[in-house]
């Protein structure tokens, strides 16, 4: 499958402005017409709008300025806009963005991988992206069209990677867009400052976030939710959907789909088989499971129940001096559809 390959640069507004003239067709298309889109746009003006806006502005005045360019390139309202990129900050049924991710110690490194799972409709539609912005880090991420980077896969010029899975909590209050926090983590020079930023008080929805960073064997799973965050250093293999799974957050309240319940258990089966490293045959293996009917690990099914496909997954072989990536997009090949390098 094609898969586009951006290349933007320059501010803020000109790099959300490239990202909304790639795809501003998709969005039209696909995404507006959405009963999901149209309920988030006509949360615009609200009290809880009004305060998430004014909260972005204020602590992330930069990356506001992406989502203006965003609206620009998209050619609509950036209110419209910033809430779509809300969307997983208020309670709904509809699922937003699934995901699952396996992540452990090699014999020479760390290694991360991630399925991204999306909108059947968005296959084909979605791009890598490699900015370099006037201010803030370098990186390399996959992106959604209407969407800011941060919440899907990356990784920065300083050899930080981020995956990112949807959680579903059963209460958000208004407060900084799970998004947005996700985006400021890829201006993180280190691991430890990307907890940091992700931990923000005040937030709204809850993500997990594997990450580790080149020249460290460190590896990190991070849950964050508005209630409180969890931190765990992962040393042998292991695996996270789309629910909460740290014990220091099991009295979170949140929904639990049939898809993400039936993924983690499948994951977690193969992750406890593997000893105390994983390579990457191993992840693409498990990221490639079917074994699970109609709720499998990849997912390619018209009628998903949670409405969502395998997009791309992504494998990062994280070393002592460099980060090699790829991007595949068809589950029945070891030849990757994008490749990269990242020295640091």
């Amino acid at each position: 499958m094609a898969f586009t390959h951006l290349q933007l640069g320059g501010s803020a507004y000109d790099v959300g402005h490239g990202l909304g003239v790639f795809g501003r067709e998709a969005v039209h298309r696909h995404l507006r017409p959405l009963a999901l889109w149209r309920h988030l746009a006509g949360l615009a003006g609200t009290d809880a709008a009004r305060g998430m806006r004014s909260a972005v502005e204020q602590c992330f005045p930069r990356h506001w300025q992406e989502i203006e360019g965003l609206a620009a390139g998209l050619e609509l309202p950036v209110d419209e806009v910033f809430l779509w990129n809300c969307r997983g900050d208020f309670v709904q049924q509809q699922s937003v963005d699934g995901c699952t991710t396996v992540l452990g110690p090699t014999a020479s490194g760390t290694l991360i991988a991630h399925n991204e799972d999306g909108l059947p409709q968005l296959r084909g539609h979605c791009a890598l992206v490699s900015v370099t912005p006037e201010q803030g880090l370098g990186f390399t991420s996959f992106v959604y069209p209407g969407s800011i980077p941060g919440h899907t896969f990356a990784v920065n010029q300083k050899g930080l990677v981020v995956t990112v899975n949807n959680i579903r909590p059963r209460a958000i209050p208004a407060g900084l867009p799970r998004q947005v926090l996700g985006r400021a983590s890829l201006d993180a020079a280190s691991l430890d400052e990307a907890v940091n930023i992700l931990a923000s008080e005040g937030r709204a929805g809850a993500f997990h976030h594997a990450l580790g960073q080149v020249g460290s064997r460190r590896l990190v799973s991070f849950e964050g939710t508005s209630e409180g965050s969890s931190v765990v250093d992962v040393e042998r293999p292991f695996g996270h959907s789309n629910h909460l799974v740290h014990p220091a957050l099991e009295d979170v309240a949140q929904r639990i789909t049939g898809s993400s319940g039936n993924r983690q258990t499948c994951v977690d089966g193969r992750v406890a088989s593997l000893g105390n490293t994983l390579d990457r045959d191993d992840a693409l293996a498990i990221l490639r499971d079917t074994s699970g009917g109609e709720l499998p690990v990849y997912r390619c099914a018209a009628d998903d129940p949670d409405d969502e496909n395998t997009l791309a997954t992504a494998l990062f072989l994280i070393g002592a001096d460099a980060v090699d990536w790829s991007v595949y997009t068809d589950a029945d090949t070891r030849t990757p559809t994008l490749s990269g390098r990242v020295v640091a």
